[in-house]
């Protein structure tokens, strides 16, 4: 929990005591062992989860194929985002890769709290527009990168993520075969 206080500390300094006891007083500690759906397709997500612990992947089916969306780890927020947002089932799947520990908040009680705190409202607006730009950011490079390219900006950003994340699930992420992944894994850059 201590670096989600610590995280919410850096985007709202003046956050009072007060506040930060009724913060930590919002939050469940979940504890999830890997390859464990923390949501299904056609659920609501009704939980934002902060990653204190583990690696989470976010996938949908496609024609029975598993397509992989992201990957999240310690620091990070997870969230089906329209799910969760708009209220209505989600179209993609929630896993954990290892065993997780996990800080959740529910839907009703962050919207409880940004009326409250109009403060906290400016930290949930700051979380998005930065997750927002990440997803821009990844659309980007699938779209105007090479397979070359993609690779070498992924691990990049997430150095440890071939000994975190199997290989196929990376090869799915970047929109290229095991194969192909494989190639890229053995040059020399």
């Amino acid at each position: 929990m201590e670096k989600l206080i610590e995280l919410t500390k850096q985007l709202w300094p003046s956050m009072s005591h007060a506040f930060e006891e009724v913060l930590r007083n919002s939050l469940v500690k979940e504890v999830v062992p890997k390859k464990q759906l923390i949501l299904k397709e056609g659920q609501t997500a009704h939980r934002m989860h902060f990653v204190e612990q583990g690696c989470l992947r976010g996938y949908y089916l496609k024609e029975g194929e598993e397509i992989n969306s992201w990957f999240m780890k310690e620091g990070d927020f997870v969230i089906s985002i329209v799910s969760f947002y708009t209220q209505t089932p989600s179209e993609e799947m929630i896993e954990t890769i290892e065993d997780c520990i996990l800080w959740s908040i529910s839907f009703q009680r962050l919207h409880q709290l940004y009326l409250q705190y109009p403060e906290f409202n400016r930290v949930g607006r700051l979380l998005t527009e930065h997750y927002y730009v990440l997803s821009e950011q990844r659309t980007q490079n699938l779209r105007k990168k090479i397979a070359d390219e993609r690779y070498r900006h992924l691990v990049t950003s997430f150095p440890d993520i071939s000994n975190r994340v199997p290989l196929k699930y990376i090869a799915s992420y970047l929109g290229i075969s095991f194969e192909t992944l494989s190639r890229l894994r053995a040059k020399k850059w």
